[in-house]
Protein backbone atom coordinates (compact mmCIF):
# COMPACT_ATOMS: atom_id res chain seq x y z
CA UNK A 1 0.00 0.00 0.00
CA UNK A 2 1.06 3.98 -0.90
CA UNK A 3 0.06 6.71 1.19
CA UNK A 4 0.90 10.38 -0.11
CA UNK A 5 1.76 12.44 3.42
CA UNK A 6 1.49 16.21 2.23
CA UNK A 7 1.11 18.31 5.09
CA UNK A 8 1.20 21.81 5.91
CA UNK A 9 3.13 22.59 9.33
CA UNK A 10 1.50 22.66 12.47
CA UNK A 11 2.53 26.41 14.10
CA UNK A 12 4.33 26.76 16.40
CA UNK A 13 5.22 22.90 17.14
CA UNK A 14 6.19 21.52 13.97
CA UNK A 15 7.62 22.01 10.15
CA UNK A 16 5.69 20.51 7.49
CA UNK A 17 8.54 18.11 6.94
CA UNK A 18 8.49 16.96 10.50
CA UNK A 19 4.68 16.39 10.52
CA UNK A 20 5.59 14.17 7.53
CA UNK A 21 8.38 12.66 8.77
CA UNK A 22 6.83 11.94 12.28
CA UNK A 23 3.16 10.64 10.87
CA UNK A 24 5.37 8.35 8.44
CA UNK A 25 7.19 7.51 11.19
CA UNK A 26 3.80 6.02 12.84
CA UNK A 27 2.49 4.42 9.96
CA UNK A 28 5.21 2.45 9.28
CA UNK A 29 5.50 0.98 12.80
CA UNK A 30 1.77 -0.03 12.42
CA UNK A 31 2.24 -1.56 8.79
CA UNK A 32 5.22 -3.67 7.63
CA UNK A 33 4.53 -2.89 3.90
CA UNK A 34 4.17 0.54 3.85
CA UNK A 35 5.45 2.62 1.13
CA UNK A 36 5.29 6.58 2.52
CA UNK A 37 5.53 9.70 0.16
CA UNK A 38 6.54 12.55 1.65
CA UNK A 39 5.79 15.94 0.08
CA UNK A 40 5.52 18.69 2.49
CA UNK A 41 3.35 21.53 1.53
CA UNK A 42 2.37 24.70 2.02
CA UNK A 43 0.16 27.96 1.05
CA UNK A 44 2.13 30.06 -0.31
CA UNK A 45 3.74 31.99 3.66
CA UNK A 46 5.70 30.61 5.83
CA UNK A 47 6.04 26.91 5.58
CA UNK A 48 6.53 27.55 1.33
CA UNK A 49 10.57 27.07 1.38
CA UNK A 50 10.56 23.71 3.26
CA UNK A 51 8.08 22.71 0.70
CA UNK A 52 10.57 23.97 -2.16
CA UNK A 53 13.34 22.29 -0.63
CA UNK A 54 11.18 18.88 0.09
CA UNK A 55 10.17 19.08 -3.90
CA UNK A 56 13.95 19.04 -5.04
CA UNK A 57 14.81 22.65 -4.52
CA UNK A 58 18.33 23.28 -3.03
CA UNK A 59 18.54 25.66 -0.27
CA UNK A 60 20.81 28.22 -0.45
CA UNK A 61 21.75 31.34 1.86
CA UNK A 62 22.04 34.87 1.70
CA UNK A 63 23.27 37.78 4.08
CA UNK A 64 20.69 40.48 3.48
CA UNK A 65 19.01 43.12 5.60
CA UNK A 66 16.37 42.36 8.28
CA UNK A 67 13.39 44.26 9.21
CA UNK A 68 15.45 46.85 11.22
CA UNK A 69 18.26 47.21 9.18
CA UNK A 70 20.43 44.65 10.76
CA UNK A 71 21.86 41.79 9.04
CA UNK A 72 20.03 38.38 8.59
CA UNK A 73 21.18 34.99 7.40
CA UNK A 74 18.01 34.48 4.93
CA UNK A 75 17.01 31.09 2.99
CA UNK A 76 15.54 30.85 -0.93
CA UNK A 77 15.70 27.93 -3.12
CA UNK A 78 17.05 26.99 -6.33
CA UNK A 79 15.95 24.51 -8.94
CA UNK A 80 17.72 25.76 -12.41
CA UNK A 81 16.36 28.91 -13.37
CA UNK A 82 13.71 28.81 -10.49
CA UNK A 83 13.64 30.30 -7.35
CA UNK A 84 11.41 30.32 -4.70
CA UNK A 85 11.74 33.08 -1.97
CA UNK A 86 9.89 33.32 0.97
CA UNK A 87 9.44 36.84 2.29
CA UNK A 88 9.56 35.90 6.12
CA UNK A 89 12.95 34.96 5.88
CA UNK A 90 14.38 38.03 5.09
CA UNK A 91 11.15 40.41 6.25
CA UNK A 92 9.79 38.56 8.90
CA UNK A 93 7.76 39.87 11.76
CA UNK A 94 9.85 36.96 13.75
CA UNK A 95 12.73 38.86 13.10
CA UNK A 96 11.40 41.77 15.18
CA UNK A 97 13.98 42.19 18.43
CA UNK A 98 10.90 42.58 20.94
CA UNK A 99 9.42 39.32 19.36
CA UNK A 100 12.36 37.44 19.38
CA UNK A 101 12.89 38.48 23.27
CA UNK A 102 9.18 36.97 23.48
CA UNK A 103 6.92 40.49 22.81
CA UNK A 104 5.42 41.29 20.42
CA UNK A 105 5.80 43.96 17.35
CA UNK A 106 5.54 47.60 18.58
CA UNK A 107 4.72 51.57 17.61
CA UNK A 108 8.43 51.64 16.66
CA UNK A 109 9.28 49.17 14.18
CA UNK A 110 5.71 49.24 12.60
CA UNK A 111 6.65 52.32 10.92
CA UNK A 112 9.94 51.81 10.31
CA UNK A 113 10.23 48.20 9.42
CA UNK A 114 11.59 47.87 5.94
CA UNK A 115 11.15 45.10 3.10
CA UNK A 116 15.11 45.64 1.46
CA UNK A 117 16.43 42.21 2.58
CA UNK A 118 13.52 40.69 0.21
CA UNK A 119 14.68 42.90 -2.30
CA UNK A 120 18.53 41.86 -1.96
CA UNK A 121 16.69 37.55 -1.56
CA UNK A 122 15.41 38.45 -5.34
CA UNK A 123 18.93 39.70 -6.38
CA UNK A 124 21.11 36.87 -4.55
CA UNK A 125 18.35 34.83 -6.97
CA UNK A 126 19.26 36.49 -10.27
CA UNK A 127 22.97 36.41 -9.30
CA UNK A 128 22.57 32.52 -9.63
CA UNK A 129 20.53 32.89 -12.65
CA UNK A 130 17.36 32.16 -11.68
CA UNK A 131 14.72 34.11 -14.35
CA UNK A 132 11.80 32.47 -12.92
CA UNK A 133 10.92 33.96 -9.23
CA UNK A 134 8.02 32.74 -6.94
CA UNK A 135 7.76 34.97 -4.25
CA UNK A 136 5.84 33.74 -1.39
CA UNK A 137 4.43 36.73 1.25
CA UNK A 138 2.90 36.48 4.62
CA UNK A 139 4.51 37.06 7.91
CA UNK A 140 6.28 40.53 7.21
CA UNK A 141 7.24 42.97 9.61
CA UNK A 142 6.94 46.04 7.14
CA UNK A 143 4.06 48.64 5.67
CA UNK A 144 6.22 49.86 3.09
CA UNK A 145 4.48 49.83 -0.10
CA UNK A 146 7.22 47.39 -1.29
CA UNK A 147 9.67 50.06 -1.47
CA UNK A 148 12.36 48.23 0.36
CA UNK A 149 12.20 45.64 -2.42
CA UNK A 150 12.93 48.00 -5.40
CA UNK A 151 15.64 49.51 -3.31
CA UNK A 152 17.15 46.16 -2.76
CA UNK A 153 17.20 45.93 -6.47
CA UNK A 154 19.02 49.37 -6.84
CA UNK A 155 16.26 51.70 -7.19
CA UNK A 156 16.99 54.91 -4.79
CA UNK A 157 14.15 57.03 -3.19
CA UNK A 158 14.76 60.67 -3.16
CA UNK A 159 13.29 63.62 -0.87
CA UNK A 160 12.76 67.13 -2.45
CA UNK A 161 16.43 68.02 -1.04
CA UNK A 162 17.80 65.19 -3.03
CA UNK A 163 18.93 63.09 0.27
CA UNK A 164 18.50 59.43 0.14
CA UNK A 165 15.33 58.04 2.29
CA UNK A 166 16.23 55.32 4.94
CA UNK A 167 13.97 52.47 4.61
CA UNK A 168 10.26 52.03 6.09
CA UNK A 169 6.69 53.05 5.13
CA UNK A 170 6.81 56.38 7.47
CA UNK A 171 9.84 57.86 5.23
CA UNK A 172 7.40 57.78 2.30
CA UNK A 173 5.57 60.49 3.23
CA UNK A 174 8.68 62.45 2.20
CA UNK A 175 9.39 60.94 -1.31
CA UNK A 176 9.80 63.35 -3.78
CA UNK A 177 11.39 60.87 -6.73
CA UNK A 178 12.76 57.89 -7.43
CA UNK A 179 15.80 57.03 -9.36
CA UNK A 180 15.66 53.87 -10.90
CA UNK A 181 19.17 54.30 -13.28
CA UNK A 182 20.96 51.53 -10.62
CA UNK A 183 17.45 48.94 -11.22
CA UNK A 184 18.94 45.78 -11.72
CA UNK A 185 18.84 45.37 -15.42
CA UNK A 186 18.51 41.71 -15.16
CA UNK A 187 15.05 42.22 -14.07
CA UNK A 188 13.91 42.69 -17.72
CA UNK A 189 14.23 38.87 -18.10
CA UNK A 190 12.94 37.74 -14.84
CA UNK A 191 8.77 36.81 -14.49
CA UNK A 192 7.80 36.97 -10.93
CA UNK A 193 4.51 35.22 -9.55
CA UNK A 194 3.28 36.05 -6.29
CA UNK A 195 2.09 33.67 -4.23
CA UNK A 196 -0.81 35.00 -2.11
CA UNK A 197 -4.06 34.59 -0.72
CA UNK A 198 -4.80 38.13 0.32
CA UNK A 199 -6.72 40.54 -2.09
CA UNK A 200 -6.95 43.46 -0.04
CA UNK A 201 -5.53 46.71 -1.95
CA UNK A 202 -3.02 48.65 -1.30
CA UNK A 203 -4.73 52.08 -0.15
CA UNK A 204 -7.73 52.67 2.60
CA UNK A 205 -10.06 51.41 4.48
CA UNK A 206 -8.98 48.02 3.75
CA UNK A 207 -5.43 48.21 2.47
CA UNK A 208 -2.13 47.16 3.75
CA UNK A 209 -1.98 49.75 6.83
CA UNK A 210 -5.65 49.59 8.10
CA UNK A 211 -6.25 45.82 7.77
CA UNK A 212 -2.31 44.10 8.83
CA UNK A 213 -0.42 47.50 10.05
CA UNK A 214 -2.45 46.98 14.00
CA UNK A 215 -0.84 43.59 13.39
CA UNK A 216 2.65 44.45 12.98
CA UNK A 217 2.31 46.92 16.05
CA UNK A 218 0.77 50.59 14.40
CA UNK A 219 -1.83 52.65 16.46
CA UNK A 220 -4.34 54.30 14.96
CA UNK A 221 -2.56 57.80 13.88
CA UNK A 222 0.32 55.38 12.77
CA UNK A 223 -2.41 53.98 10.82
CA UNK A 224 -3.61 57.17 9.15
CA UNK A 225 -0.03 57.91 8.67
CA UNK A 226 0.75 54.64 6.72
CA UNK A 227 -1.78 55.09 4.32
CA UNK A 228 -1.08 58.53 3.69
CA UNK A 229 2.69 58.14 2.96
CA UNK A 230 1.83 55.09 0.77
CA UNK A 231 -0.38 57.05 -0.86
CA UNK A 232 2.04 59.76 -1.99
CA UNK A 233 4.42 56.69 -2.76
CA UNK A 234 1.65 55.81 -5.34
CA UNK A 235 1.69 59.24 -6.43
CA UNK A 236 4.98 59.66 -6.93
CA UNK A 237 5.79 56.32 -8.51
CA UNK A 238 3.20 56.73 -11.34
CA UNK A 239 5.17 59.82 -12.23
CA UNK A 240 7.87 57.82 -12.71
CA UNK A 241 6.03 54.84 -14.32
CA UNK A 242 3.05 56.27 -15.36
CA UNK A 243 -0.52 54.99 -14.61
CA UNK A 244 0.14 51.38 -14.20
CA UNK A 245 1.14 52.35 -10.89
CA UNK A 246 -2.05 53.76 -9.59
CA UNK A 247 -3.98 50.73 -11.30
CA UNK A 248 -1.59 48.62 -9.01
CA UNK A 249 -2.76 50.10 -6.28
CA UNK A 250 -5.86 48.78 -6.36
CA UNK A 251 -5.82 45.58 -7.68
CA UNK A 252 -6.59 42.82 -5.51
CA UNK A 253 -3.25 41.27 -3.64
CA UNK A 254 -1.54 44.80 -3.70
CA UNK A 255 -2.01 45.42 0.55
CA UNK A 256 -0.54 41.28 0.89
CA UNK A 257 2.60 41.85 2.93
CA UNK A 258 2.71 45.14 4.04
CA UNK A 259 2.19 46.27 0.65
CA UNK A 260 5.29 44.11 -1.35
CA UNK A 261 2.31 42.69 -2.81
CA UNK A 262 1.65 46.01 -4.89
CA UNK A 263 5.03 46.43 -5.97
CA UNK A 264 5.34 43.22 -7.21
CA UNK A 265 2.32 44.14 -9.60
CA UNK A 266 3.02 47.36 -10.09
CA UNK A 267 7.45 47.51 -10.99
CA UNK A 268 7.71 43.54 -11.57
CA UNK A 269 5.15 43.05 -13.18
CA UNK A 270 4.26 39.74 -11.16
CA UNK A 271 1.31 37.67 -11.77
CA UNK A 272 -0.63 36.70 -8.60
CA UNK A 273 -1.93 33.57 -7.79
CA UNK A 274 -3.41 31.57 -4.77
CA UNK A 275 -0.61 30.23 -2.70
CA UNK A 276 -1.74 26.83 -2.41
CA UNK A 277 -2.37 26.91 -6.13
CA UNK A 278 1.77 27.70 -6.83
CA UNK A 279 3.17 25.00 -4.42
CA UNK A 280 1.48 22.39 -5.59
CA UNK A 281 2.34 22.91 -8.99
CA UNK A 282 6.16 23.07 -8.51
CA UNK A 283 5.88 20.50 -5.98
CA UNK A 284 4.23 18.03 -8.38
CA UNK A 285 1.54 17.00 -6.15
CA UNK A 286 -1.00 15.53 -8.55
CA UNK A 287 1.73 13.72 -10.74
CA UNK A 288 3.59 11.96 -7.81
CA UNK A 289 -0.15 11.12 -6.61
CA UNK A 290 -0.53 8.36 -9.57
CA UNK A 291 -0.40 4.96 -7.70
CA UNK A 292 -1.16 6.14 -3.99
CA UNK A 293 -3.70 4.60 -1.95
CA UNK A 294 -4.62 6.96 0.79
CA UNK A 295 -3.64 10.74 0.84
CA UNK A 296 -2.86 12.65 4.47
CA UNK A 297 -2.98 15.98 4.80
CA UNK A 298 -3.44 18.59 7.47
CA UNK A 299 -2.39 21.78 9.64
CA UNK A 300 -2.34 22.90 13.01
CA UNK A 301 -6.19 24.00 13.12
CA UNK A 302 -8.53 23.06 11.20
CA UNK A 303 -10.98 25.21 11.15
CA UNK A 304 -13.08 28.19 8.97
CA UNK A 305 -10.16 29.91 7.32
CA UNK A 306 -8.56 26.01 6.25
CA UNK A 307 -11.85 26.21 4.19
CA UNK A 308 -10.95 29.71 2.49
CA UNK A 309 -7.97 27.93 0.32
CA UNK A 310 -5.52 26.87 2.83
CA UNK A 311 -3.24 23.60 2.45
CA UNK A 312 -5.77 20.81 3.34
CA UNK A 313 -8.17 21.47 1.03
CA UNK A 314 -5.55 21.98 -1.79
CA UNK A 315 -4.90 18.92 -1.21
CA UNK A 316 -8.00 17.44 -1.16
CA UNK A 317 -9.13 18.79 -4.49
CA UNK A 318 -5.84 17.19 -5.44
CA UNK A 319 -7.34 13.99 -4.48
CA UNK A 320 -10.36 14.12 -5.50
CA UNK A 321 -9.15 15.03 -8.85
CA UNK A 322 -7.16 11.80 -8.80
CA UNK A 323 -9.95 9.66 -6.89
CA UNK A 324 -8.04 8.58 -3.95
CA UNK A 325 -9.76 8.92 -0.47
CA UNK A 326 -7.87 11.63 1.62
CA UNK A 327 -7.76 12.05 5.58
CA UNK A 328 -7.00 14.68 7.59
CA UNK A 329 -5.24 15.34 10.61
CA UNK A 330 -4.51 18.87 12.71
CA UNK A 331 -3.98 19.68 16.61
CA UNK A 332 -7.10 21.16 16.53
CA UNK A 333 -10.99 20.67 14.01
CA UNK A 334 -13.51 23.70 14.88
CA UNK A 335 -15.27 22.32 12.07
CA UNK A 336 -18.65 20.32 12.25
CA UNK A 337 -18.66 16.38 10.88
CA UNK A 338 -20.81 17.94 7.74
CA UNK A 339 -18.27 20.86 6.73
CA UNK A 340 -15.69 18.00 6.92
CA UNK A 341 -17.52 15.86 4.91
CA UNK A 342 -18.65 18.40 1.88
CA UNK A 343 -14.69 19.56 2.06
CA UNK A 344 -13.60 15.99 0.71
CA UNK A 345 -12.01 14.37 3.94
CA UNK A 346 -13.06 10.59 4.53
CA UNK A 347 -11.94 11.22 8.06
CA UNK A 348 -10.53 13.84 10.45
CA UNK A 349 -8.04 13.04 13.15
CA UNK A 350 -6.84 15.57 16.07
CA UNK A 351 -4.72 15.68 18.49
CA UNK A 352 -6.50 16.23 20.84
CA UNK A 353 -8.49 13.24 20.51
CA UNK A 354 -5.50 11.77 22.06
CA UNK A 355 -4.22 15.06 24.38
CA UNK A 356 -7.17 17.11 25.73
CA UNK A 357 -4.24 19.25 27.24
CA UNK A 358 -3.46 22.21 24.12
CA UNK A 359 -0.72 23.35 25.81
CA UNK A 360 0.90 19.90 26.16
CA UNK A 361 -0.83 19.07 22.51
CA UNK A 362 1.83 21.99 21.08
CA UNK A 363 4.94 20.82 22.95
CA UNK A 364 4.99 17.04 22.29
CA UNK A 365 3.58 17.53 18.92
CA UNK A 366 5.90 14.99 17.24
CA UNK A 367 5.44 12.00 19.59
CA UNK A 368 1.56 12.49 19.42
CA UNK A 369 1.55 12.81 15.54
CA UNK A 370 3.46 9.28 15.76
CA UNK A 371 1.08 7.59 18.02
CA UNK A 372 -1.50 8.75 15.38
CA UNK A 373 0.12 8.03 12.06
CA UNK A 374 0.10 4.15 13.95
CA UNK A 375 -3.77 4.89 14.43
CA UNK A 376 -4.19 5.53 11.19
CA UNK A 377 -1.91 2.69 10.13
CA UNK A 378 -3.77 -0.53 12.52
CA UNK A 379 -6.92 0.61 11.08
CA UNK A 380 -5.34 0.03 7.09
CA UNK A 381 -6.58 -2.87 5.32
CA UNK A 382 -4.09 -5.19 5.14
CA UNK A 383 -3.19 -6.52 1.62
CA UNK A 384 -5.39 -9.24 1.72
CA UNK A 385 -8.18 -7.20 2.76
CA UNK A 386 -7.45 -4.67 -0.20
CA UNK A 387 -9.46 -4.59 -3.75
CA UNK A 388 -8.81 -2.96 -6.39
CA UNK A 389 -11.44 -0.27 -5.47
CA UNK A 390 -9.77 2.48 -3.17
CA UNK A 391 -13.06 2.98 -1.50
CA UNK A 392 -12.11 -0.21 0.75
CA UNK A 393 -9.54 2.17 2.51
CA UNK A 394 -11.25 3.18 5.79
CA UNK A 395 -9.08 5.03 8.01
Amino acid sequence: MRVVIAPDKFKGSLSAPDVASRLSAGLQSAVADLETTLIPVADGGEGTLDAAVGSGFTRRTATVTGPTGQPVRADFAVRGREAVIEMAAASGLALLPSVIQGGGPDSGTATTATSLGTGELIRAALDLGCRQIILGVGGSANTDGGAGVLQGLGAVFLDKEGNELPGGGAALARLDRIDFSGLDVRLEDARFTLASDVDNPLLGSSGAAAIFGPQKGATPSDVVALDAALTNFVLVLAGEIGIRAERAAVAPGAGAAGGVGYIAIAALAAARRPGIDVVLEFTELEQRLAGADLVITGEGSLDEQSLLGKTPMGVARAAARAGIPVIAVCGRSTLSPEQLTEAGFKAVHALTDFESNVEKCMAEAGQLLEELGKHIGVHLPTSAERTDTKENVHV
